[in-house]
């Protein structure tokens, strides 16, 4: 089995340890390792393996009661190569249990969380490996509502200050106060237009006009929506407004806070509606590209005024949050920082059809899946691409995935014979749509029953079931690497 050269953390709320030490009713103690307040815990995880390296995600505060210690493991490397086994795989602390198996912490595991730099606790006998993964848990609860809480709270006092007769300078002012910040709007121009705020340090304006030229249209040929930088402590965002307005937020904290993002997000989206489309005459054309879709028009005729450049200048991305489900404030957040107004918000996904010259990049609080470049006729074929390559972000816990699309064996069969031939091969499973993506899925995970289970939505038991009743109206070995590339190439021209 091949290891992962950077460790991945699950997408919840980071616990300091030092809050989980603060719980008197588990009675936890560090007797190794950095000081608590420097650690930050994902979750909690038990595990009896000497090598628990295969099994960890990375963040993790993994419980042992070092029932698989032997009995002469004081005298030799073994805590060494344990305890940098962890480091490695990327786990945030160690928790060792006293009771049944140990009186005391051995001395030799002290020395090597010393030397590696992994905080020890030491667990006592009357608490519980559960009591300690609960308590993980509600802190990560408590955390997550907070957060949720914060920006909720933003949202409404930016919608109402938008809402108010001097929208633009109330705005600012409500953003700058939720993240004790300096906001400033800057014009096509790059002067300042509206401020609000203090300076957290001189030279904090001159920084933000530096990296307000970053994401301003018509400065880089491929201008991102949204950049970041600092200034010593100080923290820098921009965000580009409207497009190609030219208007540019920026942004100054002491600190970011993890929910900062998504409340400069919606000021951003707020200010690119009060700064205003009809500058520009996006919307209109927009709204006339619609009624003449309705209307019975092909999408190649209608596409030159959605912004495109050519017929193949367009991305289909889809995303969904890393915590909750998408809400309309947060897709639209989500289409200004990659740069397009066309957001669509589906159930759990929200698709954004991105045009040429804004190369989608990964987002904080999201993962995305990225089609291959596409025109208009192939849109359809470009939105199942994102669709698969977003299960695919999610199944590896990767913030961004783009499309494969170089050549393949594809290239080297006629098109027509290809796609009868994967009709052929997969017509026992034609009668069963979640039978063939459910394949589809599992064969390009490597076989991964997790994240093919992660990638679907549903239980790893149902992806087993699903397997095996493909094997056998298939009537083949899955376990065959052959039979798994003949599969594959089929399924790539079904």
């Amino acid at each position: 089995m091949s290891e992962p050269t950077t460790p991945s953390v699950p997408p919840t709320p980071p616990v300091p340890l030092s809050a989980l030490l603060a719980r008197e009713d588990l009675g936890l103690r560090q007797i190794a390792g950095p000081p608590a307040p420097d650690t930050v815990i994902h979750w909690a995880h038990t595990s009896e393996m000497a090598d628990p390296y295969p099994y960890l995600l990375g963040g993790e505060l993994l419980l042992t009661a070092g029932v698989h210690v032997p009995e002469a493991a004081g005298a030799g490397a073994y805590f060494d190569d344990y305890v940098s086994r962890i480091v490695a795989a990327g786990g945030a602390a160690l928790g060792f249990g006293l009771a049944p198996v140990h009186d005391t912490v051995p001395r030799a595991l002290v020395a090597a969380c010393d030397a590696y730099g992994l905080p020890l606790l030491e667990v006592p006998p009357r608490t519980t490996f559960s009591g300690v993964a609960r308590a993980v848990w509600q802190l990560m609860a408590q955390a997550r509502l907070a957060e949720l809480r914060r920006v909720t709270e933003a949202q409404q006092s930016l919608a109402a200050a938008a809402s108010r007769p001097d929208p633009v300078p109330s705005v600012l002012r409500q953003l700058a106060q939720r993240l004790s910040a300096q906001a400033l709007l800057h014009g096509p121009d790059g002067t300042v237009i509206a401020s609000a705020g203090r300076a957290p340090v001189p030279g904090t304006q001159e920084a933000l006009r530096k990296l307000t030229g970053v994401v301003r249209p018509g400065t880089a040929r491929d201008a991102p929506a949204s950049a970041t930088d600092s200034l010593g402590e100080i923290q820098l965002a921009a965000y580009a407004l409207g497009g190609s307005s030219g208007f540019v937020l920026g942004v100054a904290t002491g600190r970011r806070e993890p929910a900062d993002h998504t409340i400069a997000s919606v000021a951003a989206v707020l200010l690119s509606l009060l700064t205003g489309e009809h500058q520009s005459g996006a919307g209109a054309a927009r709204s006339s590209a619609l009624v003449r879709l309705l209307l019975g028009a092909a999408p190649a005729e209608v596409a030159a005024l959605l912004g495109g450049t050519d017929d193949a200048g367009w991305l289909v991305v889809h995303a969904r949050p890393e915590n909750g489900t998408p809400d309309p404030v947060g897709a639209a957040a989500l289409g200004t920082a990659l740069g397009s107004p066309l957001v669509d918000l589906d159930r759990d996904v929200v698709r954004v059809l991105v045009p040429a010259g804004r190369e989608p990049a990964a987002q904080p609080g999201w993962t995305l899946g990225v089609g291959a470049p596409a025109g208009p006729a192939d849109w359809p074929s470009a939105d199942a691409q994102a669709a698969r390559a977003l299960a695919r972000a999610r199944a590896t816990r990767t913030p961004l995935v783009r499309h494969g699309a170089r050549p393949g064996l594809s290239e080297l069969v006629p098109r027509a014979d290809a796609e009868e031939h994967a009709r052929a091969l997969l017509a026992p499973l034609a009668a069963g749509p979640a039978l063939t993506e459910t394949l589809r899925t599992w064969l390009s995970l490597h076989g991964s029953w997790d994240r093919t289970a992660v990638a679907l939505d549903v239980h790893r038991n149902t992806v087993r079931q699903r397997i095996t009743r493909c094997a056998a109206l298939l009537d083949t070995d899955l376990d065959d690497p052959d039979v798994r590339m003949e599969l594959w190439f089929a399924l790539r021209n079904n």
